[in-house]
């Protein structure tokens, strides 16, 4: 599905620094058919089975966190030694003991007018902090066309969180680029994303786009009030069927009173890149703060919480 003009314009328009805020359609209205929309929601029949469960699971041991990661057929990308964390280096994901849940969890941390991309020099109006699985990863932790994976996992966005019209992505799922360097990679297929809106009010978005030779733009699978989250343990359960005419289901309910704040299926959806050496998932905090840092001032320094990862392919 294509953008409206108005739309494409008003995306535009974001990209440089001091204009206003993104205008998005009202929450609750969605592109595709919508929160209850029917048909298949990748959910496997009696007949089929899932393999066995790759979790990623706080353990206490926080000075060990990487090594936990890495040992999970995870993979990290955090700026430790960006700008005065070169002659300090300080670890962007921790543990610590969430009361809430009574266990360990992660704590995803950036700093605001430290931290950036990679330590790559030429970006300089974006910064990251993320896990995800890669190249390395067991064959389990990565689709490959008309697979399906379940991702399954937990995450609290803290009270009084910052957001501009730009983006700030907290999970997507993304191509892994061939031994080339020519898949179509560059965009990711769905993200969670939460941004402001022109009218000043945060939302919780869930973004497809598709192949670059489609030339979709963004495509607001759903939409929906961010106060809902914020300061609130969430759980997610994803379910997708990675194809060019792939399926997408997403649940995600409240722990603390068990409210469905998202629940979404739409099959159709064209989930697959040419060329790519698989599908995977990345989770954290992927903000842009404008060019040259000039929106840096309506940000702030975040920690993001997540807990209990999990990872299961239909065999």
């Amino acid at each position: 599905m294509k953008p409206s003009k108005f739309l494409t314009l008003a995306l535009l328009l974001a990209f440089s620094c001091g204009s206003s805020p993104v205008s998005i359609v009202p929450e609750g209205q969605n592109s595709g058919k919508g929160p209850d929309s029917s048909g298949d929601s990748g959910v496997p029949s009696e007949e089929e089975t899932w393999s066995s469960k790759h979790s990623l699971i706080a353990d206490g041991n926080d000075e060990a966190t990487y090594d936990l990661i890495l040992s999970g057929g995870y993979n990290h990308e955090t700026p430790d030694e960006s700008g005065a964390h070169a002659s300090a280096p300080f670890r962007h994901i921790r543990q610590s003991y969430d009361e809430e849940l009574g266990k360990y969890v992660f704590d995803f941390i950036l700093h605001i007018e430290n931290d950036d991309d990679r330590g790559k020099p030429n970006i300089t109006d974006r910064q990251r902090n993320e896990i995800k699985t890669d190249g390395k990863s067991p064959d389990e932790m990565v689709a490959q066309k008309g697979e399906t994976l379940r991702l399954t996992w937990k995450f609290r966005l803290p009270d009084g969180m910052k957001t501009t019209a730009k983006f700030s992505h907290i999970h997507q799922l993304k191509g892994i680029d061939n031994s080339e360097g020519n898949a179509d990679v560059a965009n990711p297929l769905v993200t969670f994303t939460v941004r402001t809106l022109s009218n000043g009010k945060q939302q919780f978005q869930i973004i497809h786009v598709g192949p670059t030779s489609a030339s979709t733009g963004n495509v607001y699978l759903y939409r929906t009030d961010l106060a809902d989250f914020l300061g609130e343990w969430v759980e997610v359960t994803e379910t997708v069927n990675f194809d060019e005419e792939g399926s997408y289901n997403v649940k995600i309910t409240r722990a603390g009173d068990g409210k469905t704040l998202v629940e979404f299926s739409e099959d159709g959806l064209n989930l697959w890149r040419e060329g790519t050496a698989g599908i995977r998932p990345k989770w954290g905090l992927y903000r842009n703060f404008g060019a040259d840092g000039c929106n840096k001032d309506q940000l702030r320094d975040e920690t993001l919480k997540f807990a209990d990862f999990g990872i299961e392919k239909l065999v």
